[in-house]
């Protein structure tokens, strides 16, 4: 459900002092999105899936990931009876429950205080 390697490997990319804002920003901003997936409007469900799947993959959520990807090629067969929005949703909560409660371990306590206070 999450590839740690990813998580270390961003976080020596962007350095310490930039990890834990990032981690805030990507957690700020992919809920906003998953919790306003609506099937209503194809063309902007597209657009959002496209979004999480994007941060989903930069980050390490790989689970919700290859769901949001699935989800795209559904789309974009025209089968939008195949995208279960529930099921993603419910994907990013597990994987924000586990990323926040096993980052510690992955890449150290000192470098996330803060996260996922709010």
């Amino acid at each position: 459900m999450i590839d740690w390697g990813r998580v270390v490997q961003l976080r020596d990319e962007v350095g310490a002092a930039e990890f834990g804002p990032l981690l805030e920003l990507f957690l700020d901003e992919v809920e906003v999105v998953v919790m306003r997936l609506q099937a209503a409007d194809p063309a902007k469900l597209a657009d959002d899936l496209h979004f999480i799947r994007g941060s989903a993959a930069n980050l390490g959520f790989s689970g919700l990931a290859a769901l949001c990807r699935d989800a795209e090629t559904a789309l974009a067969r025209r089968m939008p009876q195949a995208v279960c929005l529930d099921r993603l949703r419910g994907c990013y909560a597990r994987s924000k429950q586990i990323f926040l409660r096993d980052l510690a371990h992955a890449v150290g306590p000192d470098l996330i205080r803060d996260i996922g206070a709010a």
